[in-house]
Order: C-alpha cells, then sequence, then structure tokens
C-alpha cells in the first residue's frame, strides 16, 4: 500500500506527517521524492546507506558530421539547440533528454551520452527502509530520479513525501499511489494551496483525506474548506512548542513522546481504515 503524502506549499507540514507515519508503521518504506530539497534523512538518519548515482541521456555532437540542417535546432522545444558560427551547440541544463535530436539527424551527428543528474539514497533508521532523492542543482527535472525511486518499491506499506505544490513531479510521485494525504495550515494561504493538491488528487481519482496542521484557536480556512467540499479530516495537530523543539533538532516525535506516538497512531488507523473502505467500495485498486 502507497500512501503520497502533499500539500499545496513547503513548510506546511507533509515531512513531519510523512516521517512520523513511516517510524509508527514499522517494517515500512519512506520514500523522499522532493528531490529539490529533501530533508527527511534529517530525521531518521539512516544507516548502512548506498548510493546510486542517477544519469540522463543527453545528445552529443560530431561536428565533423553535422551540416547545420537545423533539422534538430527547429524540433527542440526546450532551445537545448542552436547553431552558430558553423558549429552545433548543445545547452545541456535545458535538455529534457527527449532524445528527438538524435532520431531527427539525417547524417547521424547525433549521439546519446549520459549525464549525472543526482543520487539515490538508500538505508535504514531501525526497521524503517528509508529512499531519499538528490536532484543535482540547476537540473532541469527530477523526474527522472523519482521515477527511480517509485521503481524500487519494497512490498508493504510506504509513504511517499511528495514535492510541495502540484507541479510535474508532484503528479509523479502521486500517480500510482493507493491514497494521498492532503496537509494544510489554518490560514487562508493554506486554504488556496489547499485547494491545489485536492484538485490534483481529484484529477488522478485519488481517495484523499485532509490532516489540519498547526492548528489555533479561532477560524481555520482550511478546516471551512474540506466542510464546504465534503473532504474527510483525518487529523488536527495543534501548534506546540514541543513539536517545534522536536522538530528543530531533528528527532522524530513518536520516538520522544508518549503523546505523539498516539496522535499519530490515531492517523495512521484512520488512514487504514480509509484505505479498506476505498478498496471495498472499487476493489480493482
Amino acid at each position: 500500500m502507497k500512501i503520497a503524502v502533499l500539500s499545496g506549499k513547503g513548510g506546511t507540514g507533509k515531512t513531519l506527517v510523512s516521517v512520523n507515519l513511516a517510524a509508527l508503521a514499522g517494517d515500512a518504506a519512506y520514500i523522499d521524492c522532493d528531490v529539490e530539497e529533501p530533508n527527511g534523512h534529517l530525521f531518521f538518519k539512516p544507516a548502512d546507506v548506498v548510493t546510486e548515482e542517477i544519469t540522463v541521456k543527453i545528445p552529443a555532437v560530431d561536428q565533423g558530421l553535422c551540416n547545420g540542417c537545423r533539422e534538430c535546432v527547429e524540433f527542440c522545444k526546450f532551445n537545448a539547440l542552436a547553431y552558430v558560427d558553423q558549429r552545433l551547440m548543445i545547452f545541456e541544463e535545458v535538455c529534457h533528454s527527449c532524445g528527438g535530436c538524435i532520431l531527427l539527424c539525417p547524417l547521424r551527428a547525433l549521439t546519446e551520452r549520459d549525464q549525472p543528474i543526482g543520487v539515490i539514497e538508500r538505508g535504514f533508521s531501525e526497521d524503517v527502509r528509508v529512499m531519499t532523492g538528490m536532484l543535482n542543482t540547476g537540473e532541469a527535472s527530477g523526474i527522472p530520479i523519482i521515477k527511480k525511486l517509485l521503481a524500487d518499491v519494497p512490498a508493504g506499506l510506504t509513504f511517499i513525501d511528495c514535492p510541495p505544490g502540484s507541479a510535474c513531479t508532484v503528479m509523479e510521485s502521486v500517480r500510482d499511489s493507493d491514497y494521498c494525504i492532503l496537509v494544510a495550515e489554518p490560514t487562508i494561504f493554506g486554504a488556496h494551496n489547499l485547494a491545489l493538491v485536492h484538485e490534483l488528487a481529484q484529477l488522478f481519482g485519488k481517495p484523499h483525506g485532509v490532516v489540519l496542521n498547526k492548528c489555533l484557536e479561532g477560524p481555520n480556512p482550511s478546516e471551512q474548506y474540506c466542510q464546504a467540499k465534503g473532504i474527510k479530516i483525518l487529523a488536527r495537530i495543534d501548534y506546540e512548542q514541543e513539536l517545534g523543539v522536536l522538530n528543530s533538532e531533528g528527532l522524530v516525535a513518536i520516538r520522544e513522546s508518549d503523546r505523539y506516538r498516539a496522535l499519530f497512531a490515531s492517523l495512521l488507523e484512520a488512514v487504514r481504515e480509509e484505505v479498506q473502505h476505498e478498496t471495498a467500495l472499487d476493489p480493482q485498486r
């Protein structure tokens, strides 16, 4: 069972939720798909880490074969190719590795070579398998790393810590998930960002529920949004100094506090019940 945890912006609490649920579940996997700014490993501090370099294919040109026909230049929608001063130039930083230019070249002047874009680290924190994607600074897309991370999902319960927002990397992270946990803050801005990821979950037809984080006394626009849209509220996490201190020290809350262990145990049970309910409604999930 794959549970995707997402939010409309960074800092909302999706790593807090996904890390603590994975640590609580036992014999589970935590996958950090926020490849531009991964931080789950700072809490888990995995041991026996193995690193794998991730590469993509980018074009390389044989200038002796290139006759300047510019078919590749006209094809590339990312402006990664230009023919200047009788030479074909390749701008690797914006190449999206589609391979179309190589297929189109009539003289076979273009070939492929491997370009490193980042790494995947795999290790263990107690009985949690921790997998972290790390994109090199300046690379065009982290999707190849995310695809590799999710191709290696182990059997059992897996928590996917998605990138913030609702862009392509988020879509790739939730594509094969069984359930989505949407994490939201109690502000008007938080409700706006919740609407973004709610729309994404609906677009992919994923069953979902909401965790309201940093809750305070008074009106909660995100809660009001859930009530208006009929979205299940899975849990409420209060805005508390104790939890803030645990996070700032890079500690897993459920390993340090019985109270937070009980809170996240209740959330985990609610998620399991929701998934079982959805499975009963649609046995093909």
